[in-house]
């Protein structure tokens, strides 16, 4: 078992929600066993709270660490600390980064390049459409997209990610309290192509206090954030204002003007926010080389000569780019039986020129 790793969740048991005291701890220290080593005073005169003090020098609280790490590793999950190689880069640059991440999945990616989705718990079909297809556009192009895994646009940006590439998921709860519970699924299809973490407790509540508190972490990975839908009173806009305290760029999707979530985000744009229509608008606000690089490959891309028959064409030109189209208004407007149709969505498929939604749905590529 590493004692170095047990003395960190030890750290991240005792200070709780109370993130300056576990920079006070770590800024005074040069190794985090000596904090669990130092009497109480002598915490208390270096700025830490008495009320974390006493838990940090509890009898117990090592042997809460010890139990946590041992379950971590018996689920296979990773466990990064402040003193890993391999702690996400990004999160370094912070002012208060997690001392300690709890991780299930492909811990590599928390190292690539990425770009936060995230928005309204209550999306409209709008919302919902633009957020998967945008996801899916930016992980197909080698970008790593990520969310909190929150009902609503949070979800469609996973999914649309997953349809393509990779996704990371940000946690307001303990990796063993999965919330809310009906992304469960979800949880475990990203574990497969990407990563879910948390900073708290395996067991930990999704209490109302911890999201603020996790948006940090999901700005904080990324090199840029888009916010899809989000109300004025939305914790998004706390990830976007927390992205601007980080000097990440912040984008937002225009709304309709009468809907009330679209208030927040066309507030952001009001405010100077970059307005993104497709993932192009994205790629240009990130840094070089990775905007020549990605920008370049897309061109490649584009020269490949995709060559379509006319019943592929004729198709393709009634479904849209930026909706879904239920197979239904497709056999009404042609004369083509179910299984022609569905053999020619096929081929379109195989041909990266559209993709399927469940329930039958299709949606242009371009």
């Amino acid at each position: 078992m590493d004692d170095s790793k047990k003395y960190w969740i030890a750290l991240n048991l005792g200070v709780g929600q109370y993130l300056s005291e576990a920079k006070k701890a770590v800024d005074k220290f040069s190794r985090i066993e000596d904090v669990f080593k130092t009497p109480i005073h002598k915490l208390v005169a270096l700025g830490i709270n008495k009320k974390v003090a006493t838990r940090l020098l509890s009898p117990y609280i090592l042997k809460e660490a010890a139990k946590e790490l041992k379950r971590a590793e018996k689920k296979q999950y990773f466990i990064l600390t402040w003193e890993d190689e391999n702690y996400p880069l990004y999160l370094r640059e912070i002012f208060d980064p997690p001392r300690v991440l709890y991780c299930a999945g492909q811990v590599e990616v928390l190292n690539e390049p990425s770009v936060a989705i995230v928005g309204s718990r209550c999306h409209s079909p709008y919302g919902r459409v633009v957020a998967e297809k945008l996801a899916e556009d930016l992980a197909q192009r080698g970008l790593v997209v990520v969310s909190g895994l929150a009902r609503g646009i949070d979800s469609a940006a996973h999914r649309g990610a997953l349809r393509a590439g990779k996704t990371v998921a940000v946690l307001g709860s303990g990796l063993e309290n999965i919330y809310p519970k009906e992304n469960r699924r979800l949880f475990k299809k990203i574990t497969e192509q990407g990563a879910v973490i948390s900073e708290f407790p395996l067991d930990s509540p999704p209490l109302g206090r911890h999201f603020p508190i996790r948006n940090r972490i999901i700005s904080g990975l990324s090199l840029a954030l888009v916010v899809v839908e989000a109300t004025r009173r939305s914790g998004s806009l706390i990830s976007a204002r927390l992205a601007l305290e980080y000097n990440r760029e912040v984008m937002a999707v225009p709304g309709n003007v009468t809907s009330e979530l679209s208030r927040g985000t066309n507030w952001l744009l009001k405010s100077g926010a970059k307005p993104v229509e497709t993932w192009q608008d994205v790629v240009e606000e990130l840094p070089s080389p990775l905007k020549e690089q990605i920008l370049s490959n897309m061109k490649k891309k584009e020269r490949k000569d995709i060559s379509l028959s006319p019943e592929e064409n004729k198709i393709f030109g009634l479904l849209k780019p930026d909706s879904l189209t239920h197979i239904d208004e497709i056999l009404e407007q042609t004369n083509y039986s179910v299984a022609e149709v569905l053999a020619i969505m096929l081929s379109l498929e195989l041909k990266e020129a559209v993709f399927q939604s469940p329930g039958k749905y299709f949606q242009r590529r371009w």
